[in-house]
């Protein structure tokens, strides 16, 4: 599987990058199928692309959101990913509700992830999945030294339970089914990156190297991230 590195000159430039991967994989998309189906990520890095989303033009009603994990909180608390989407982009713009599909993670993680399964059945490819990346390596809510979904009997989602920083309730997407995409964009960002990052590019086993779609994987980096920065 191929995984394509980019380093952004500077923030102006990474926010660009991001915009036009997503404008190209939503035309693609729509061309081809009619929808966009895209998963977004929690965190501060993809929040800087959801606010940008916002003061553009796009096809909204013809975008199907999902989401790749989120915290087992009440669904209007404000350190769920869902919330955070919907201030940083989604109620901004003229996005159908019935479009975006939260996960009930307020069910709690075992309840929650097999709720968001079986809305996920019958579907196929997503069209794009952005993810971020932790320190640690991690992505979505696929920790170092948990399960991580890779087989193929993996379920579309799964229940976290001892997530190694609060809250330890979580649902996520499993790594095989964030590996069903047409297109992957991890979205990267900072210093505290850099070792994560070092550690893929050598061939360590972290959990953001589980993602494995066909057609690859791209890494978009700012100049602090980067390993050659």
């Amino acid at each position: 599987m191929e995984t394509r590195w980019q380093t952004a000159h500077d923030m102006r430039d990474w926010l660009a990058r991001a915009l036009a991967f997503v404008a190209r994989a939503e035309h693609a998309a729509i061309a081809a199928r009619g929808e966009f189906h895209i998963v977004l990520a929690g965190g501060g890095t993809p929040r800087r692309l959801y606010s940008a989303l916002a003061g553009q033009s796009h096809d909204w009603p013809l975008w199907r959101v999902w989401f790749g994990d989120e915290r087992c909180l009440p669904a209007d608390h404000p350190e769920r990913n869902s919330r955070m989407a919907r201030e940083a982009w989604l109620d901004r713009v003229a996005m159908p509700a019935g479009n975006i599909r939260p996960m009930p993670a307020e069910l709690g993680a075992q309840a929650g992830a097999e709720a968001y399964a079986a809305g996920l059945a019958g579907l196929g490819d997503f069209d794009l999945v952005l993810l971020g990346l932790g320190e640690d390596g991690h992505t979505a809510s696929l920790f170092p030294g948990r399960e991580w979904g890779e087989s193929e009997s993996a379920p579309d989602a799964l229940p976290v339970f001892d997530a190694p920083k609060p809250p330890p309730e979580r649902i996520s997407l499993s790594a095989r089914r964030l590996s069903r995409a047409h297109r992957v964009l991890f979205l990267v960002s900072g210093a505290g990156k850099r070792r994560a990052l070092e550690d893929w590019r050598e061939g360590a086993p972290i959990a953001a190297a589980a993602i494995r779609p066909a057609a690859g994987v791209d890494v978009l980096m700012d100049a602090e991230a980067s390993p050659e920065g």
